[in-house]
């Protein structure tokens, strides 16, 4: 790497974990061979995702924009940025994965499922308006496990209500998780969901209430307190707000801003597990 590095370029044990899920070229008789770096293509898509800027604002030292808005595109048709959060996420036969450093089984029994709704831009798209939040926009849907590691992303229109923008998680997941057997929530997924989910997916929903300790004239709860299970999907949401570009949906399309969150994802495990691998000084 001839340029000066940027903060959000990954490191050598961050690309070692990473290239092997690269989508190689595929072989032609005829037509030009690939000449792009990936993994310069893999720094820019993480510059974006950090700096916030639109494609065309990316610096000249890096991979023409067309060329890395292509690449972005083209694996997300194919999932193959679910496909790479899933192998950083999940113990497959490395033995670096994030879950298996902490001592915990990789297929976890308890998920834990919250919304954020974000503001839309003029872009267009699905969008609609949360009533609660008092926000035009979307909400991202998100199921994560014990330690805030994301199972599923969903995007949908801000206008679906909690419960049933739930639903749309829980029938991605009925197949790919077949040791769920609890999930926490908040209020706005109490009512019938709880036997919804009980009914078709086989596992309990457990309802975290905000208010344990109740003020006695105006019902409101008594200082700061840390929610049970809760705070961890909030902590999830957290290090997605570092990740400038989702702080506002840019994308036209939901399946796209789900791949935004995937990626972002990504590069948080890489800068983790690589603190762990072998090549690693640090």
């Amino acid at each position: 790497m001839s340029r000066k590095p940027y903060p959000t370029d990954i490191s050598d044990p961050e690309w070692d974990l990473i290239k092997s899920m690269i989508p190689a070229q595929r072989q032609r008789k005829r037509g030009k061979k690939r000449e792009v770096n990936m993994r310069e293509v893999v720094n820019a898509i993480f510059y974006i995702l950090r700096a916030g800027c639109s494609w065309r604002m990316m610096p000249d030292d890096l991979p023409a924009c067309l060329t890395v808005y292509s690449y972005f595109h083209r694996w997300q048709r194919k999932g193959i940025w679910q496909k790479i959060h899933s192998r950083l996420r999940c113990l497959r036969r490395q033995a670096t994965q994030l879950r298996e450093l902490q001592g915990r089984d990789p297929e976890p029994s308890a998920r834990i499922i919250d919304s954020q709704t974000v503001k839309t831009t003029e872009k267009g798209g699905v969008k609609g308006y949360d009533a609660g939040k008092k926000m035009n926009g979307r909400k991202r849907h998100i199921l994560v496990d014990t330690m805030g590691l994301i199972l599923m992303v969903v995007v949908h229109a801000a206008s679906i209500q909690d419960r049933d923008g739930a639903k749309l998680v829980f029938d991605k997941i009925f197949h790919v998780f077949p040791k769920l057997h609890l999930i926490w929530a908040d209020a706005g997924y109490a009512g019938l969901l709880v036997h919804w989910v009980r009914y078709f997916i086989g596992c309990g929903l457990e309802i975290v209430k905000r208010c344990v300790g109740v003020a006695r004239l105006r019902h409101r709860t008594e200082g700061f307190k840390v929610l049970p299970r809760r705070w961890v999907v909030e902590l999830t949401l957290a290090w997605l707000g570092r990740y400038r570009r989702l702080s506002k949906d840019y994308e036209y399309l939901s399946e796209t801003s789900e791949s935004m969150i995937y990626a972002a994802m990504t590069h948080l495990m890489l800068r983790r597990l690589a603190r762990h691998h072998p090549c690693s000084t640090a």
